[in-house]
């Protein structure tokens, strides 16, 4: 019995790490898409409010090139590089997608949704034509 329970918590232990990158790895994921939304969502409140931070090209660039990376995935009907390395650990970790951390749970939940992939394809074009019209209509400023 004493065996059996040292194999079972020794393959735990093996597993843990890859967990835990996975959870990181997803924390990333959660981050990037609270930056393209938060960020449009800074751009425009910020422009209103008169910060001006908000219009600094690295952060405006960033942004813009943030959006165009999934938009570009969307149409070419590629997986998301995050999202790979995410399932590929999750694998290596012998975690299902019912099971797993709390992070895991609650940051999947956020992040991933059941619809049809033109669903996808149209809110990412849709977003990035509103990143686009928010730079024409608040463009960004360049440091002179």
């Amino acid at each position: 019995m004493a065996a059996a329970e040292f194999k079972r918590w020794a393959s735990q232990m093996h597993d843990a790490p890859y967990q835990l990158l996975a959870d990181a790895v997803l924390a990333l994921h959660v981050a990037v898409v609270a930056f393209v939304v938060g960020g449009l969502i800074l751009i425009v409140a910020g422009n209103l409010r008169g910060w001006p931070w908000v219009n600094r090209f690295g952060f405006r660039i960033a942004h813009l090139a943030a959006i165009a990376v999934v938009v570009a995935q969307a149409w070419f009907g590629a997986v998301c590089p995050l999202t790979s390395v995410e399932m590929w650990l999750r694998a290596k970790a012998r975690a299902t997608t019912y099971a797993g951390s709390f992070i895991e749970h609650w940051l999947q939940h956020v992040l991933y949704y059941e619809a049809p992939s033109w669903v996808f394809t149209l809110a990412y074009s849709l977003f990035g034509l509103a990143v686009v019209a928010v730079w024409w209509h608040f463009p960004p400023k360049l440091k002179r």
